[in-house]
């Protein structure tokens, strides 16, 4: 794994998430981008997937993850760090934090699942169950950082978080490099945003969509 270089300011630029691809290649997987043959016969038109769920915790959200952590100063590795999560972040930040031997703090609602709290605990972090929802997990781990001087692992405000993310763009184009369009499922924006900046630099012509879930 690489060692920490200095902090993005603002949004990473391309060479930035070229920097973030080299950093955490040997510790994630390479996914696949892949035609789907069945839904390309309803669509009616050519479409590919890109199987981040071979990730070892089945998330793209490791790669953000873990360019944040490789960043970090030896300081604030040895303070430890703390995310807000219910889910993939949790469990792709505590992974790589473990191995990293940083200690890892995770705020959950008080709701979460049992086998989310436990996959996440055995992978070594320290979990607190806190508030109805992410924003009160939010505001106790505020407390926690204030309390302990932990770092924050936002999960997707964060040039480096959005870096990480970012890599799937360019992987995408060594696969495929005669898509026209991008589709990108939107949570809190940063996956779009690392996959859209990388995109529109290395192909200002290709199409971007984000999709939402329905309320």
């Amino acid at each position: 794994m690489g060692a920490s270089s200095p902090a993005i300011t603002g949004l990473p630029s391309l060479s930035d998430i070229d920097a973030a691809a080299e950093r955490i290649r040997s510790a994630t997987v390479r996914t696949p981008t892949v035609r789907s043959l069945l839904l390309e016969r309803e669509l009616g038109s050519p479409l590919w997937m890109k199987i981040e769920k071979l990730q070892v915790t089945a998330s793209f959200k490791v790669r953000g993850a873990l360019n944040k952590l490789l960043n970090l100063s030896q300081e604030d590795r040895d303070a430890g760090v703390i995310a807000c999560a219910a889910g993939n972040l949790a469990q792709g930040g505590a992974d790589h934090a473990i191995r990293l031997s940083i200690p890892a703090t995770i705020v959950m609602p008080s709701r979460t699942p049992f086998s989310k709290v436990t996959r996440t605990e055995a992978l070594g972090a320290k979990v607190v169950l806190s508030g109805a929802d992410l924003a009160e997990s939010q505001d106790r781990a505020n407390e926690l950082v204030a309390e302990h001087g932990y770092t924050f692992i936002h999960p997707y405000d964060d040039p480096l978080i959005i870096a990480g993310q970012g890599t799937i763009a360019r992987e995408i184009f060594e696969d495929a490099p005669e898509i026209d369009t991008i589709v990108v499922p939107i949570g809190g924006g940063g996956l779009i945003s690392g996959i859209a900046i990388a995109a529109r630099a290395l192909r200002p012509d290709i199409k971007i969509y984000g999709v939402e879930v329905a309320l």
